[in-house]
């Protein structure tokens, strides 16, 4: 299945979702951070819309609340909205790499960490 494309508002939910674990609207709502924290209504559509998407799913009823757990993971989501970023960029990383140095949000640590990585796979795919 094909991963959805989510709004900010949703990811918002699903992050609230993937850091609480299974939960009722109202838990979603109140795991949000309390500035601009939406409505309890607003919360509700939400789960609604990604439940239509096939981003969450029921999965038990306590009394009239439905509890809802994540049908996607932070994994999955996070990969895929670096690959459309990386669209935008005509699929070069070079421009995104270049800010990320520019504004100070690529350290040297994670540049290691980066490298680490690449070795790692080279040496899975044979290749040096």
């Amino acid at each position: 299945m094909a991963l959805p494309t989510l709004t900010k508002v949703e990811l918002r939910i699903m992050d609230a979702i993937w850091r609480v674990g299974p939960a009722s609207v109202r838990e979603i709502q109140e795991a949000l951070p309390a500035k601009n924290r939406p409505a309890y209504t607003t919360v509700q559509t939400m789960v609604y819309r990604l439940e239509a998407k096939g981003a969450v799913a029921r999965v038990k009823k306590i009394g009239n609340a439905h509890v809802f757990g994540a049908a996607i993971s932070r994994e999955s989501t996070q990969r895929r909205l670096i690959d459309e970023l990386l669209g935008f960029f005509g699929g070069k990383i070079q421009p995104v790499m270049a800010h990320l140095v520019e504004s100070g949000r690529l350290s040297l640590d994670d540049v290691k960490e980066a490298e680490k990585t690449l070795r790692k796979l080279s040496r899975k795919d044979g290749t040096k």
